[in-house]
């Protein structure tokens, strides 16, 4: 069996404020195998981002921290590595596409110019009009009409679903084996997003590259992903295949997702209350303050450990429900408790 092309294990990414320290990402563990999609799911404020961030090291340092574990490359731990060493790494083998267009490139350099910067950075064995010609290429296989001519314009030339086409282009340039893709959708309108998502899955099929794709959309991720990880407040919540996540969902915090989106039932649900301080987590399961199916259990010790859903361990949750001495069947019963006892727990009551 091939290696994991990505493996990330347990890894923290903390930052130091002048509140207190900030558990970000908080002993996340995952692996993308060669030519896979891998989706990152969870609320804004998860910690996705910031996983995402740290496996390049590309967020800023101070006042984040990588504090510990490791992000396996190819075999090769890039949290080890000096910012020297990850310049070989980042848009070369590892390329990210960021969230906003608009801000992805600079308005007075010429797109064809910030595309063709990591072929000069990297590929120094190419000539000038060889570079040119890639960066053509690029444009026109990522789907810009007129490249040839369009290679010279300046972004405020491109509408927004072309920038974020000509962002996929740049990253491409360097041929990755690894596209991180942070919620290259969210800022497009719905039939534009269809048409970035339809590109990246073209794309990926012809570079034969893996990809993590962030998102807060379960909606797409049916769409794009292989496999799916769902956080919340900097931990994994469960992780599986996207047919055993999105059809057969185990942890309480990905069936309240799945509730939310819209065409699930006769009305589309919310999670009531919001994500706990990043500085002062809650005891336990880090959901237990939102969870319909919380006990007394849930807010004690530690976070759960990962436990397999079923026969297939490839399926976990981060549940006490699938631990020792419990039953998956106790989350029934929990979802008849009355919604007065349900308010008593939201309030910081307790019930018995």
């Amino acid at each position: 069996m091939t290696d994991p092309l990505l493996t990330v294990e347990n890894l923290k990414t903390h930052f130091h404020t002048d509140d207190g320290t900030a558990y970000a990402v908080d002993g996340v563990d995952f692996e993308v195998n060669h030519g896979e999609t891998v989706a990152i799911v969870g609320e804004s404020g998860s910690g996705k981002t910031v996983t995402s961030e740290s496996i390049t090291k590309i967020l800023d340092m101070p006042p984040g921290e990588i504090v510990e574990g490791a992000v396996r490359f190819d075999g090769k731990d890039l949290t080890s590595m000096s910012d020297k060493q990850l310049q070989d790494i980042r848009g070369n083998r590892i390329s990210h596409i960021f969230q906003n267009p608009q801000n992805g490139l600079n308005p007075v350099y010429k797109v064809g110019r910030q595309i063709g910067e990591s072929l000069r950075i990297h590929r120094d064995d190419l000539s000038k009009d060889e570079i040119r010609d890639r960066v053509i290429d690029l444009l026109d296989r990522t789907g810009i009409p007129e490249a040839s001519s369009r290679v010279d314009d300046y972004p405020h030339e491109f509408s927004g679903g072309m920038k974020q086409r000509v962002l996929i282009a740049m990253a491409l340039a360097g041929d990755p084996d690894l596209l991180i893709a942070d919620e290259p959708t969210t800022a497009l309108d719905v039939t534009i997003q269809a048409q970035i998502l339809k590109l990246l899955e073209d794309i990926q099929e012809e570079y034969e590259m893996s990809i993590i794709f962030v998102t807060h959309d379960l909606g797409v991720v049916s769409e794009i992903a292989d496999r799916v990880v769902v956080m919340y407040s900097g931990k994994v919540m469960e992780r599986g295949s996207v047919e055993d996540v999105i059809q057969n969902p185990a942890h309480p915090y990905t069936k309240a997702l799945i509730e939310c989106l819209p065409g699930r039932g006769s009305s589309m649900k919310r999670i009531d209350g919001a994500l706990p301080s990043v500085t002062d987590p809650p005891a336990g399961c880090r959901f237990n303050p939102r969870c319909e199916h919380a006990v007394d259990d849930c807010s004690k010790d530690d976070q759960p450990e990962m436990y397999a859903v079923d026969d297939d361990a490839s399926h976990q949750a981060s549940c006490i429900y699938y631990g020792p001495g419990h039953d998956e069947a106790e989350l029934e019963t929990y979802d008849n408790r009355s919604e007065t006892q349900r308010d008593t727990r939201a309030d910081g009551g307790h019930e018995t």
